[in-house]
């Protein structure tokens, strides 16, 4: 009996061993991404990489690695498996991880307690760096192909339960990271994230040594619905064919604004927590906020706004994270201090940065999904599944402007004149620290503007296509 004939008989059969072990090594590997993901533009300051290289690294090369790469990694998996992907990647990410506090722990440069201006790491130290987040892009750009791929492949017709168990993994993941990340480096030093990370890696390794079967390769209750595999030569031709497309073209640099400020979670926020706010801010925890709010809303959100046409929904989705940059306006004019404690526990600009996070969750519970339901919508007839395989490129983009164009906004606009506050922080001008706030705010709120510009524009090329 398949998966269709038990669905219409009123029962459904439970999932095979691969769709577990496959989310068992997604909870591994984004526990490991983000035990590390909101200190890594912190620790490469305090490394000495000075006030811009940490953005672009952190930012454009990582993020951009990891969402732009797959359209290659994900055809490679194809060809040679996604258990031997999978091995390669986790070695790679150990190591990547490994390289990346290798400088601390062997010696190689030292944590100041802030973030200095100009660049005083040296040579061997800014290697193990570059290198380490040239293996952790690469690799972690593999992971996602070949485990959602996995999720596909062996869902049926329950792709939807299928994808929501995965999200769901992929949160707790997250802040399962967060938890222990904090707890090593807390009790030892910040380098340790990074064995953390590793750490992580090395048991989804062993998960899938043992563990894990290409699910191409018949397991009981997997359904082998193996796509045709590309060469890499098809795969150039066919991003040219979908960027040639005016429509998506236009659609990519419309929604890449939401990513730019989405990039900013892990960019300008912990900077600011960092160098204005607090000596020792918990940026792992305070950004918990964000796959808290999804797992807890998401339901809720789907339920209550689920027919919402998909631009509307994107649209709410930029509105609301232009918002969340505008809330931190408040404590800089409202307060006595930004650094007044709250109930005697956080800086009260550090719990608006943390609300700011919250709210940036729920944009991307209006934003993220809704973006691929509109691409499926957009594409050609009979190219949805070739135009969907790009669809991570908004992020990409996003990430690969969010480093160093917030970088610019943070060090020139927002920190421009600041004077030194003590405890290692730094006392931002209210206006020019008001004036950043507002040009994120103007990001999301001009990307709103643009996604219903460019839904009215589409709108009529399609009218005038069925009167032609």
């Amino acid at each position: 009996m398949t998966d269709r004939d038990r669905a219409q008989a009123g029962t459904a059969a439970p999932f095979p061993r691969v769709f577990w072990t496959a989310n068992l090594t997604e909870l591994f590997e984004r526990s490991a991404y983000y035990s590390v993901a909101s200190f890594v533009v912190i620790y490469l300051g305090q490394l000495g990489l000075g006030r811009y290289w940490p953005s672009t690294l952190s930012s454009s090369v990582l993020w951009g690695l990891i969402y732009f790469l797959p359209i290659v990694s994900g055809t490679v998996a194809d060809h040679v498996g996604f258990r031997r992907a999978l091995l390669v990647a986790f070695v790679m990410l150990a190591a990547g991880y490994f390289l990346m506090g290798a400088p601390v722990w062997l010696g190689l440069g030292t944590l100041g307690t802030g973030i200095g201006e100009d660049v005083t790491a040296g040579p061997e130290a800014v290697l193990c760096v570059v290198c380490g987040i040239l293996l952790v892009g690469c690799g972690g750009s593999v992971i996602k192909p070949c485990i959602s791929g996995t999720v596909q492949k062996v869902a049926g017709v329950r792709a939807t339960l299928a994808f929501a168990i995965f999200y769901m993994v992929v949160n707790i993941g997250s802040v399962v990271g967060r938890v222990v990340g904090f707890a090593f480096r807390k009790r030892l030093d910040l380098s340790y994230i990074y064995a953390v990370g590793a750490g992580f890696c090395i048991l989804a390794f062993f998960v899938v040594l043992f563990a894990f079967k290409d699910p191409d390769r018949g397991e009981a209750g997997a359904v082998a619905t193996s796509k045709p595999r590309r060469s890499v030569g098809r795969i150039l031709a066919d991003m040219v064919l979908v960027l040639r497309n005016p429509r998506f073209s236009l659609f990519l640099l419309a929604s890449s604004g939401f990513w730019f400020l989405y990039n900013q979670v892990y960019n300008v926020i912990p900077l600011y927590w960092k160098k204005v706010l607090e000596k020792d801010p918990a940026a792992d925890l305070y950004t918990a906020a964000n796959p808290l709010v999804i797992v807890f809303f998401q339901l809720a959100i789907v339920k209550l706004f689920g027919k919402m046409k998909p631009v509307r929904s994107m649209i709410v989705g930029n509105v609301i994270v232009g918002l969340a940059m505008l809330i931190n306006l408040g404590p800089i004019w409202l307060a006595s201090s930004i650094r007044a404690p709250v109930w005697g526990l956080l800086p009260v600009g550090s719990l608006v940065g943390i609300m700011t996070v919250a709210l940036i969750a729920f944009g991307e519970l209006f934003t993220s999904a809704r973006g691929y339901e509109y691409i499926g919508a957009l594409a050609p007839k009979g190219q949805e599944g070739l135009f969907l395989g790009y669809a991570n490129l908004p992020v990409a983009i996003g990430a690969l402007a969010g480093g160093p164009v917030g970088a610019l906004v943070f060090n020139e606009l927002m920190c421009r004149g600041a004077t030194p506050a003590g405890a290692g922080l730094i006392e931002l001008d209210p206006v020019r620290n008001s004036l950043g706030w507002i040009v994120f705010a103007a990001v999301g709120l001009a990307t709103a503007l643009l996604m219903w510009a460019f839904n009215r524009w589409l709108e009529r090329q399609i009218a005038r296509e069925a009167t032609a």
